[in-house]
């Protein structure tokens, strides 16, 4: 199950143990509410090696290490992470993340994923906390090992948790994002749903409907990287259509951005329908505003672009004269396809 990764990605990163625990989180599909076939192997890994281990009614994990020899007096440490992970995928990047592995790579010394997130949070975490559990050279009390579910979708294994369920005194939350700090105290955070009736109207004669993209950020976490300017999809493409709307005659037919909700959204794409004659300026406007982009983001977001598209058969353009309006990126519907 962890073959390839092993070899190819982990070999010769130290701690070597941690790293294979986490070739083996990788391996293993593990989305908010869908952890149970890593809780299983979890569970027949720790029955392997004489471990107490029980799923209580929520569906943590806890797994129980007695103490080491002579160190029974030693007060009790619960290590505590999370087995869910944040499940995100560029638009051009096939990935379901209910069957298909993470496929991790190394690049200028870091370990990323090509095209989704990687789920160090908090694989990264649970495996530290198994190669405690491994190692049988280390000397310390009792262990528990809390390992909950839900954490990126609400916080359910947490919140889901009997008060009287762990009996150490000591508790160590590894879903850090700094090597070497110790926090004392947590952040919290509040989910907002919005909802709004509107009424539709049919696309006017001698309208069209183009696709408009904004994709290339680097995305994110909404906690950790929030203070570093990173660019929300969700939020630059909706300033560019409010200021599109005070020029053109613009209509909005969809708008669709971010994948979860505590990751800073990448992509986002909207469909306008606009009359023909407005097409230039569309054209001209979000070449405006690409630029205005890059220059904002420039050092945090360079990758961002802005694209343009007309909807299958639908681009003034080609219906008039079977030759692009100029925009750089404005593909004829068997292209934008595609094809």
């Amino acid at each position: 199950m962890t073959g390839w990764a092993t070899q190819a990605v982990f070999s010769g990163l130290e701690p070597a143990i941690v790293w294979r625990h986490f070739a083996v989180l990788c391996a293993i599909p593990r989305a908010s509410k869908e952890e149970e076939l890593l809780r299983r192997h979890l569970l027949s890994w720790a029955e392997q090696r004489g471990l107490v281990a029980a799923v209580d009614p929520v569906g943590n994990l806890i797994i129980r290490k007695p103490a080491y020899p002579g160190k029974g007096h030693l007060p009790g440490v619960i290590l505590q992470a999370h087995l869910d992970m944040v499940c995100q995928n560029n638009a051009d990047t096939p990935h379901d993340f209910s069957r298909d592995p993470i496929r991790p790579v190394r690049r200028d010394g870091w370990l990323v994923a090509e095209g989704t997130t990687l789920g160090a949070d908090n694989g990264v975490g649970v495996a530290l906390i198994l190669a405690v559990l491994e190692d049988c050279s280390l000397q310390h009390g009792p262990i528990e090992a809390l390992l909950t579910v839900d954490e990126e979708a609400g916080m359910g294994g947490a919140r889901g948790l009997a008060p009287d369920v762990l009996a150490g005194r000591l508790m160590l939350n590894l879903d850090t994002e700094a090597w070497g700090e110790f926090y004392l105290g947590c952040a919290g955070g509040l989910d907002v749903n919005v909802r709004r009736n509107g009424d539709s109207d049919a696309v006017p004669e001698g309208w069209f409907s183009w696709r408009i993209g904004l994709r290339g950020l680097r995305g994110g976490h909404s906690g950790i990287d929030i203070h570093e300017g990173r660019g929300n999809a969700i939020k630059l493409l909706v300033r560019i259509l409010r200021d599109l709307e005070n020029r053109l005659p613009l209509r909005l037919a969809s708008l669709h951005g971010g994948t979860a909700r505590n990751a800073l959204p990448r992509e986002a794409v909207a469909v306008v329908a606009i009359p023909e004659p407005a097409v230039a300026e569309l054209i001209a406007g979000l070449a405006e505003w690409e630029r205005c982009l890059r220059q904002e983001l420039a050092g945090v977001d360079a990758g961002v672009v802005l694209e343009c598209s007309p909807e299958p058969g639908q681009c003034a353009c080609w219906l008039r004269a079977s030759r692009p309006c100029g925009w750089p990126r404005c593909m004829p519907p068997r292209m934008a396809s595609g094809a």
